[in-house]
């Protein structure tokens, strides 16, 4: 709270008349950062697999924006940004005609998807910034030289470890990469519940 009225030049007793809890300081962080992720008002897609993705890149791109909020707000209370979040979501997986199981199934998957990718890329920017574990190049050798790392020759693996690294985090850490995910995970949920 100290931290929050040095920000705001503000006193922290101040504060304290607005937030009485640093808990309920997170319940207002996370309904902020979900009021980022909703599809604007009229625009959520009549097909759920658009309405979906709408929600599922609103999402990504809200978490991608505060890569910190993925763990610090864990259990953070819903407050009215999430609630139309869990409303946008329900409606866009009513659309699919699934029964009410079937509707949390596919919801959970692209919310799993979402959280996973969004904590991948994480990951990746802290990688990004740190010189790779020598370690990890010589395994990452070994991978590429067996042939289970496609699209690369182990010549291209230097003794550079940021050299040899950057090109590997790059392609992983590809905007393309989120979309191609998300569409093989609702074209695949698609076939697999017999969806239009």
């Amino acid at each position: 709270m100290r931290r929050l009225a040095h920000e705001l030049r503000s006193g922290t007793m101040s504060l304290y008349h607005y937030i009485r809890t640093k808990d309920d300081l997170v319940d207002l962080l996370d309904d902020a950062i979900l009021g980022e992720a909703l599809v604007p008002d009229g625009q959520l897609p009549a097909d759920w697999h658009a309405a979906l993705a709408a929600i599922a890149r609103h999402t990504c791109t809200a978490l991608a924006r505060h890569p910190w909020a993925i763990s610090a707000l864990q259990g953070a209370n819903p407050g009215p940004n999430a609630l139309r979040h869990i409303a946008q979501s329900n409606a866009a997986v009513a659309l699919t005609g699934l029964d009410q199981a079937g509707q949390v199934e596919l919801l959970a998957l692209v919310d799993d998807y979402v959280s996973g990718y969004a904590l991948r890329m994480r990951e990746l920017r802290a990688r990004m910034s740190a010189e790779p574990d020598p370690q990890l190049l010589d395994w990452l050798r070994a991978e590429v030289a067996s042939g289970v790392v496609a699209g690369m020759d182990a010549a291209d693996i230097s003794d550079d470890p940021v050299a040899a690294w950057a090109p590997i985090m790059a392609r992983l850490a590809s905007p393309d990469r989120f979309e191609r995910g998300l569409k093989a995970l609702l074209d695949g949920a698609g076939a697999v519940y017999g969806l239009p």
